[in-house]
């Protein structure tokens, strides 16, 4: 997570040029080529032209990748490089495990099911903060290894969950804990380091997964800084394709039980031929922020240069948020224009996703978001009738919220463009 000023520091007007025409359709809809503000990069993103173009080609090639002719060989190493530059992106261990299902939260399941099984304890702990693939299959697995379920509750004031209230539950027959980084409704993060050590003082072999789909688009994970056992993305909320979700397993959470083949090695998880594709969509991604990277630092190490690309990602999104919050043109920013509220404000941006929960006075939370597209802007609501989005809104005392989520692709003036948009509705 990033530290620093709170007003961030925007892309040089030439860099963010070059960002915007690497990315489709940041101005257009593509469907029907209407003028667009895509503010629901929350619930997608986004997408790389390169990572659809790696795709493509890869996906194309009719060869069977674990055949050994020449361009079978060639898939194998566009897997191999996708699997090196994942875990080069989670600074993760070279002996850790990376592991595909055709959903992130596919892949949270079968990650919770293995852990919940294969450790022995008495008691399960989460947050209330949890995406329901998280919370529903600890839930679920809790309840099938007769293990109680504890949950952290959210603090109402930060949008997130305080340690203190997630270490409390923690004792020595806890099984693991399932913790997300960041919040898809208020994009408050997580203090995942301090987690991590906090807990395990408490139980020093405690398994932990942890939920990244929200978070990772926003900041460089460290896993040497938060060694949890099991941690899952989402490549097409970050700037990728569809059609595959990805985890990395420490070595002992790899080798517990699952769906194996039997001839294959105890941490393997691949069931069938790989999707070699999808492996290429992430190399191009890793591509693009270390591109970022090579524009503010010369080393030549790939961690530091997608470390320093997700540190400038960061800075400019959080000038980007600050704007929003605050203003600076013509109209006033969400925390002084009449008529909006700003749920689960935080002065501290730097512990915030680029995500806000906003609502207007007078109009139902669905309304808004239709008024929103009739004006050119895509934004979401998130209402308690929502399974997706009932357990945290009621935590936070809340019914429901539009949710604006823009990427860092966005301008000052698109900003501006949607306070005006939002003055208009209020």
């Amino acid at each position: 997570m990033v530290t620093g000023n709170n007003q961030g520091s925007l892309f040089e007007t030439e860099l963010l040029k070059e960002i915007r025409e690497k990315f489709c359709d940041v101005e257009q809809d593509p469907i029907f080529g209407c003028d667009r503000l895509f503010f629901d990069n929350a619930g997608g993103s986004f997408r790389l032209k390169a990572a659809s173009e790696a795709f493509q080609k890869a996906d194309s090639i009719p060869d069977c990748p674990e055949h050994r002719q020449k361009q079978a060989l060639w898939l194998q190493e566009v897997q191999r490089k996708g699997t090196e530059d994942i875990k080069m992106m989670f600074n993760a261990p070279e002996e850790s495990s990376v592991a595909t299902n055709l959903t992130a939260s596919m892949m949270m399941f079968e990650m919770t099911r293995a852990i919940a099984e294969g450790v022995p304890g008495t008691n399960v702990v989460t947050t209330a903060l949890e995406h329901p693939s998280a919370f529903d299959s600890a839930k679920y697995f809790a309840e099938r290894t007769g293990k109680e379920l504890r949950v952290a509750q959210t603090n109402r004031v930060t949008g997130g969950v305080d340690v203190e209230e997630i270490v409390r539950l923690v004792d020595q027959d806890t099984s693991f804990i399932s913790v997300i980084y960041g919040s898809n409704i208020s994009g408050a993060v997580i203090d995942m380091e301090a987690v991590v050590r906090e807990c395990r003082r408490i139980k020093p072999d405690l398994f932990i997964i942890c939920d990244a789909v929200q978070h990772t688009p926003h900041a460089a994970i460290d896993l040497s800084r938060t060694p949890v056992d099991a941690v899952n993305f989402a490549p097409y909320k970050f700037f990728g394709v569809r059609g595959m979700g990805f985890a990395i397993l420490s070595p002992r959470a790899a080798k517990l039980s699952h769906n194996q083949l039997l001839a294959k090695p105890a941490g393997d998880w691949e069931l069938g031929s790989p999707a070699a594709g999808h492996f290429a969509s992430v190399s191009a991604v890793a591509d693009y922020v270390c591109w970022i990277g090579e524009k503010f630092i010369g080393a030549a190490d790939r961690r530091a240069l997608y470390e320093e690309g997700m540190k400038q990602i960061n800075l400019h999104e959080r000038a980007l948020l600050y704007r929003m919050l605050e203003g600076g043109g013509a109209v006033p920013g969400l925390r002084h224009m009449p008529g909006v509220s700003v749920y689960l404000d935080y002065e501290d941006l730097s512990t915030r996703d680029f995500i806000l929960a906003i609502g207007i006075d007078g109009l139902d939370y669905i309304k808004a978001v239709e008024e929103y597209e009739k004006e050119g802007v895509i934004v979401f609501e998130r209402v308690a009738s929502s399974h997706f989005s009932v357990r945290m809104l009621h935590s936070f005392g809340m019914e429901g919220a539009i949710r604006v989520s823009p990427l860092h692709c966005h301008t000052v003036e698109e900003i501006d463009r949607f306070l005006q948009i939002t003055q208009k509705l209020a």
